[in-house]
């Protein structure tokens, strides 16, 4: 298969939701469809029940929710299809506003009974000044819940989009009879039978639901409203035209119940045709188009410890043009160094495999012996370095304290690692060399503990400490009087974080309007990442 052959046959995507909306649901049975599993996790073998196959930490399994984004992959009808699938917690949202860098369009799952969520709008948000190609899927019908009109109504108004449904319900909750498939024509009538298998279920097609025979199969109730509801659907919604879906500026929406294995399957097929194969980057120097021949790719996630029997860590790479081999030099354009990869890893949640070549859109796992951090570029000796994934200011500060101090080695090493996977920030106060760790969310704080004494065998507590925000410093003469006197004054609020760069911790909203008004030419930055 020629090169352009390969990156056409290649999908991105991420899925995003709030937290219990059914994204791991509807992840594995993408899997499923995709034959890279026989059985969904929901089934309880021997009164034992297996974790979602996505959620591979032991802290997830326990809380039921994603911490971290799996990268699972596989074949269908001949295309390769790469899911990341991300936390819906927003305690975890910086992992998730990083891996949106590295996908080329996404699916947004709504809850059918609680409709849009805060945390999907934000989401959501990122995803629309970036353009990117959005497909909603509406979970749970099998439940009740909303109106299907009420839940389009509400996705257009409150996560700004210009939706056009590609499948509707029949009924919802227990009269939910089956889905008429817009985009196909064709009815899926629902049993509600054999959720964690796939069955071989075409649907029976309809090019024209007037006939009397759709009364036989859905009664003669159902079939007079969906009759009603698709006309509707027809004079109120635009017709789907896939150039405006790709440009961002139109929506398909999907009705269905990930868990009962409904819908998913016209979600999948539909997915395949119309989403975009891998996309052009933009580096801080140029476009980067993914057709051309020279290799190319960032790290947009580091995993410590996939495997705590062995300290590896892992950096995720999203290749954005060219074919990465193995064992072929790379130059690390940040330490302007070449590196040779002996194996490279492709993934299907916890299972890995080495592979030989990876193409454009493809998510590689390189073994990291702490060289990497995110947001690193790899070329084949082009100096280029992709946009868009900083650091934010956290909003939850708090002192570390070791708790063992005869491991302080292997806490030290631990929180390093961690911190370099993006799960929190670490600042190293001026005055005193104390840490402190930031973290967007509370959750993230039990994470580490959880973490470092699972995996590095260290324990921590903490100390609460009053910070509203970490606030990067930028001053525009490192010599000036000014620049002296601003950290004569404020000494002690001062850190440096991880890459070294110097950081205010600032106690109110008050305290940086002032700062900034009696230094004028100290800038301050809320994320890492400014010119």
């Amino acid at each position: 298969m020629s090169f352009l052959e390969e990156i056409q046959r290649r999908r991105t995507f991420g899925i995003i939701s709030h937290p219990d909306a059914g994204k791991t649901t509807l992840t594995e049975k993408l899997l499923l469809f995709g034959g890279a599993i026989q059985e969904a996790g929901a089934v309880k073998n021997n009164k034992i029940k297996k974790g979602a196959t996505s959620d591979f930490m032991e802290i997830e399994r326990q809380r039921g929710i994603s911490v971290a984004t799996s990268v699972l992959a596989f074949i269908y009808k001949d295309k390769k299809i790469n899911i990341l699938d991300t936390p819906g917690h927003k305690d975890f949202a910086e992992d998730t506003f990083r891996t949106l860098t590295a996908v080329d369009s996404v699916i947004v799952v709504v809850d059918v009974a609680k409709g849009v969520e805060e945390q999907t709008e934000k989401l959501v948000e990122v995803c629309r000044m970036r353009k990117i190609p959005i497909i909603v899927f509406i979970n749970k019908l099998d439940r009740e819940g909303k109106d299907a009109f009420d839940l389009l109504d509400e996705v257009e108004q409150k996560l700004g989009l210009r939706v056009t449904p590609l499948s509707f319900p029949i009924g919802m909750g227990y009269d939910f009879k089956g889905i008429y498939n817009i985009y196909g024509k064709k009815i899926n009538i629902f049993s509600g039978e054999n959720k964690q298998v796939v069955t071989e279920g075409e649907g029976v097609e309809f090019t024209d639901i007037s006939v009397p025979e759709l009364d036989k199969i859905i009664g003669d109730k159902a079939a007079d409203i969906l009759r009603e509801e698709i006309e509707l659907v027809t004079e109120v919604y635009p017709d789907f035209n896939k150039e405006e879906y790709l440009n961002g500026d139109l929506q398909p929406v999907f009705f269905g119940s990930a868990l009962n294995n409904f819908g998913v399957k016209e979600l999948l097929e539909c997915f395949i045709e119309i989403a975009p194969s891998p996309q052009p980057k933009m580096s801080e120097e140029r476009l980067v188009d993914s057709k051309e021949e020279t290799m190319t790719g960032f790290v947009f996630k580091i995993h410590a410890n996939m495997d705590p029997n062995h300290r590896n860590r892992l950096a995720f790479v999203k290749i954005v043009s060219g074919t990465f081999k193995r064992n072929a030099p790379y130059l690390h354009v940040r330490h302007n160094k070449k590196l040779k990869f002996s194996s490279p890893n492709a993934f299907f949640a916890e299972k890995k495999e080495i592979v030989e070549e990876s193409f454009p859109g493809d998510i590689v796992g390189l073994q990291d012996t702490g060289t990497f951090k995110i947001g690193d570029t790899l070329t084949e000796g082009e100096n280029l370095n992709f946009k868009g994934v900083p650091s934010f200011s956290p909003e939850h500060f708090r002192y570390v304290n070791n708790a063992d101090p005869l491991k302080s080695k292997q806490l030290f090493k631990g929180l390093d690692q961690l911190m370099d996977e993006g799960v929190a920030q670490l600042f190293t106060l001026d005055l005193n060399g104390r840490k402190i760790i930031g973290t967007v969310g509370a959750l993230q704080y039990e994470v580490i503990q959880y973490r470092l004494e699972h995996e590095y065998g260290a324990k921590c507590s903490y100390e609460n400490l009053p910070v509203h925000k970490a606030c990067w410093v930028d001053p525009e003469d490192h010599k000036n009087a000014e620049f002296k006197e601003f950290k004569r004054v404020k000494q002690r609020f001062l850190a440096t974080d991880k890459q070294g760069q110097l950081v205010f911790l600032a106690d109110s909203e008050f305290t940086i309007q002032m700062t900034q008004s009696k230094y004028p030419t100290v800038k301050l930055h809320f994320t890492s990442e400014f010119q």
